[in-house]
């Protein structure tokens, strides 16, 4: 809690499958940070066979029955498959679409900030949404003893809301990782997003079951990356430089006890005190299907060096090349 009664709240703001469900656990290690990876997850399928990352159905790990427990005190309605914490409004389908688009920067934000307050039905969800985030971050700190909470959730337009509930005191790392790695995943995700064993892939429930993200083209996954860093940029251009710092999930896996030293100070927890065997800490996270991994060896995953076509990669340069070398990727 920080000395305000504020939650102290982190946010992990990024493209999927750049790294974030890594650096969660990696955190997760330290005895003063707790996290369950994202907030509002929107893929776990069928709630009866996914799998919490400590091995065991969700529905039957202990952790998750404490949380249910707690929250449905106050909300009764509380599900695990269904958090209650998307901003969304489910009664008003324009307004739900609205709050789907991505952040698109301080004009248009403007405009669906305007469109959103002349929605009474909006107006309830997100108090009830507020509530839900609120209670369920309580929840989860009560649970674990920890003190700073990681939310792995990436999305910038969640963040914007996210930073208006006065309770949190949001800080923001801004995870980024070359755009060919994560266009490759997005394209063939089974195989270069998810966990190394095929057993446990698709939520635990292993490659026999349906997958739940489509495959993309080229084309669609280098436009995806690209308006999702550019989504984030928008959100980060009208905060103060105080509350985030960025990283790259390649110095995240080839130098990371000097980038979780970064981390670790802009924090302000004791480097020291943290587990580097991250694996053997009890882990509660529900995200990308490497939480189920079991090795706590942190590897540089570069395959799309080797995997992407000529053709695919000169396509991914005519539709991103020039954000992606903005960060410094050749």
């Amino acid at each position: 809690m920080h000395a305000n009664n504020k939650i102290d709240y982190v946010y992990i703001l990024g493209a999927s499958h750049s790294g974030s469900t890594l650096l969660a656990l990696l955190l997760n290690a330290h005895p003063e940070i707790t996290t369950i990876g994202e907030t509002a997850p929107g893929t776990m399928g069928d709630i009866n066979t996914y799998r919490c990352s400590c091995g065991r159905i969700i529905k039957e790990c202990p952790f998750w029955k404490n949380i249910i427990r707690e929250m449905r005190k106050k909300h009764p309605e509380f599900d695990i498959g269904n958090f209650g914490t998307n901003f969304e409004c489910t009664s008003n389908p324009i307004i739900n679409r609205l709050l789907h688009l991505e952040h698109r920067g301080i004009l248009f934000e403007a405009l669906r900030d305007i469109m959103l307050r002349l929605s009474p039905s909006w107006k309830r969800a997100l108090d009830s949404v507020n509530a839900n985030c609120r209670d369920l971050v309580h929840a989860v700190l009560a649970s674990s003893g920890g003190r700073i909470f990681i939310d792995s959730s990436k999305i910038a337009h969640r963040l914007k809301f996210l930073l208006r509930i006065p309770e949190f005191n949001i800080r923001i790392i801004h995870i980024i990782r070359d755009g060919r790695a994560v266009a490759l995943t997005y394209m063939r995700q089974d195989e270069f997003g998810d966990a190394k064993d095929p057993s446990v892939r698709r939520g635990g429930r292993g490659m026999q079951t349906k997958a739940v993200p489509a495959s993309m083209s080229m084309e669609r996954a280098a436009d995806e990356w690209r308006r999702c860093i550019r989504s984030a940029e928008y959100l980060l251009s009208g905060l103060d430089k105080s509350r985030w710092i960025q990283i790259k999930y390649e110095e995240l896996c080839t130098n990371t006890e000097k980038t979780l030293g970064k981390i670790y100070s802009f924090l302000g927890v004791n480097y020291s005190e943290t587990n580097k065997e991250f694996r053997s800490v009890s882990h509660h996270v529900i995200g990308n299907g490497m939480r189920l991994d079991t090795t706590s060896e942190v590897l540089l995953d570069e395959r799309w060096k080797s995997i992407l076509s000529k053709v695919e990669r000169e396509i991914f340069e005519r539709i991103a090349g020039a954000m992606n070398q903005r960060y410094g990727y050749d």
